[in-house]
C-alpha cells in the first residue's frame, strides 16, 4: 500500500472580513500572553469567516488528486495550508516530501530579478543545489519558451510569461509533491496541453499532484479522485467521474425545472436504464426512462427530446409523433442504439404537447429542462486537444496501406 504523504485532520481557516493582520510588536506579544492567563469567555464576532472548517483526508504517494468547487469554496486557501504559506487556525496537515507550489502566477518570483535569477531563487526556496539547478536550467528554459527574455527583469515579463516560467521551474525541479492552483487558465492551449502532459509525466514518476482547476475536461483527464469543496468543507470525495457528475449536478439544482402550461407538471423525472444519470459506455444501447403525469389524455400528441452540450451547443434531438398517454403517472421510454458524446455534462430539454405539434396546432403542456444533468464519464476517444474534439467520442482506427493499394482506397473513396 502506498505511503501517505498527505495526512489532514481538522483542517480551519478563520479570516476576520475587511481586516488585514497586523505585524505583532512586543507589547502585542505580552498583552496576547497576560489574557491567556486569565482567559474570558470566548465570543466569535460576527465578521469573521471560517475560509476552510473541518477538513480531513489522506492522500497517498503517487496519486493525481483534483480539487473542484465554485469560486471562494476554500480550494485555494487549502492548498496555502498545504504549502505552509498560511497557518491554520485550527487541525493540522503533515506533508511528507519536498513540495513545489503554483498557486498565483509570479509566487516565489523576485519581480526585479531576471528570469534566470528567480529560477535560481525558487530552486533555492525548494531546497536544491546550484549544481541540481544547472543540471535542469536547460529543459526548464526550453518548456518555457522565454529564452529571448531570460536575462531580462521579470516586472517586464507579461502575465503569460511569468506563468510558464513559473509552471516550468515548479515541475522541472522534481518536487515530491507538485501542488497547482487554477493558473493553466492564464495560458494559450497549445501551452496548456505542454502543461497537461507534463503533469502526467510527474505523476507516472511516483510523484503526487493536487490539482485545482474549473475545466472539468482537464480534470477527467489528469486525476484519479477529487474532492468536491463547497462552502469551505468537503462536500463529497471520490472517483473523478462520480463526483464531477454530482458537482455539475448541483450546479443545476436552482436551474427552472419546466414551464408548464396545464396547471399542473408533466414530467416529474429521469434517469438511464439501470439507474442513475452517469453515461459510461455511449458505444452500445443506451435506454433513457422519463417518468411523466399529464393531468389529461393525450392524443396525436408529440414528445421532443433535445440533448445540450455545456456550450449549450445543440448535438442531437428526436421528435416523436402520434403519442398516446393516459391521464396520470406513466414512463416514457426512448432508446438509442448509441449515444457517442464525448465525456462531460449534457442539458436535455423534453417538451411534450397534445393535438399535433408546434407546426401542426398542437397544444403545448409543458417544457421541461431535466435535471440532474446527463454527465458522461467514458474515457477520450477523439482528439486529444480540445479545440479540435468536436461534440461526438468515436472511436478511430489508422491503418497504412502499400502505396499501390493506398492511392485505389483514395480513388475508390473520391468515387
Amino acid at each position: 500500500m502506498p505511503e501517505t504523504v498527505i495526512h489532514v485532520e481538522g483542517l480551519g481557516k478563520r479570516y476576520r472580513v475587511g481586516e488585514r493582520e497586523r505585524y505583532l510588536a512586543l507589547r502585542d506579544v505580552m498583552a496576547r500572553a497576560l489574557t491567556a492567563l486569565f482567559p474570558r469567555e470566548p465570543r466569535l464576532p460576527r465578521d469573521y469567516l471560517w475560509a476552510l472548517r473541518d477538513v480531513s483526508f489522506d492522500i497517498p504517494q503517487g496519486e493525481v488528486v483534483g480539487l473542484i468547487g465554485r469560486n471562494g469554496a476554500g480550494k485555494t486557501t487549502l492548498l496555502k495550508l498545504l504549502s505552509r504559506i498560511t497557518r491554520p487556525t485550527a487541525g493540522f496537515a503533515e506533508v511528507h516530501g519536498r513540495v513545489g507550489s503554483l498557486l498565483e502566477v509570479g509566487t516565489g518570483f523576485h519581480p526585479e530579478l531576471t528570469g534566470r535569477e528567480n529560477i535560481y531563487l525558487s530552486g533555492a526556496i525548494l531546497g536544491m543545489s546550484k549544481r541540481e539547478i544547472d543540471q535542469k536550467q536547460d529543459a526548464i528554459v526550453d518548456f518555457s519558451g522565454v529564452e529571448r527574455y531570460l536575462d531580462t527583469p521579470l516586472k517586464h515579463f507579461s502575465t503569460g510569461m511569468q506563468m510558464r516560467l513559473a509552471f516550468a521551474v515548479a515541475a522541472h525541479l522534481e518536487p515530491e509533491i507538485l501542488l497547482v492552483d487554477e493558473v493553466l487558465a492564464v495560458g494559450d492551449l497549445e501551452f496548456q496541453k505542454k502543461c497537461l502532459g507534463k503533469m502526467q509525466e510527474v505523476s507516472k514518476s511516483g510523484r503526487t499532484i493536487v490539482f485545482v482547476s474549473h475545466q472539468m475536461n482537464q480534470i477527467r483527464r489528469l486525476c484519479e479522485r477529487v474532492f468536491w469543496i463547497d462552502a469551505g468543507q468537503i462536500r463529497e470525495q471520490g472517483p473523478t467521474g462520480q463526483v464531477i457528475a454530482a458537482y455539475e449536478n448541483a450546479l443545476m439544482s436552482g436551474a427552472e425545472q419546466g414551464r408548464n402550461l396545464a396547471g399542473a407538471p408533466v414530467f416529474l423525472g429521469w434517469e438511464l436504464a439501470g439507474g442513475g444519470t452517469i453515461l459510461r459506455d455511449g458505444l452500445n444501447q443506451v435506454t433513457l426512462h422519463f417518468m411523466v403525469s399529464p393531468n389529461e389524455d393525450v392524443r396525436r400528441g408529440h414528445f421532443g427530446l433535445h440533448i445540450y452540450n455545456d456550450s449549450s451547443v445543440l448535438v442531437a434531438s428526436w421528435g416523436f409523433e402520434e403519442v398516446s398517454l393516459e391521464r396520470g403517472t406513466q414512463q416514457l421510454r426512448v432508446t438509442l442504439p448509441y449515444l457517442p458524446l464525448r465525456p462531460g455534462s449534457y442539458s436535455i430539454l423534453c417538451s411534450m404537447f397534445n393535438g399535433g405539434n408546434n407546426l401542426t396546432g398542437g397544444r403545448l403542456l409543458e417544457v421541461w429542462n431535466a435535471v440532474p444533468f446527463l454527465a458522461v464519464d467514458t474515457l477520450p476517444r477523439s482528439h486529444q486537444q480540445d479545440r479540435w474534439a468536436g461534440v461526438f467520442d468515436i472511436p478511430a482506427e489508422l491503418s497504412v496501406a502499400s502505396g499501390g493499394e493506398s492511392r485505389k482506397e483514395a480513388r475508390e473513396q473520391h468515387a
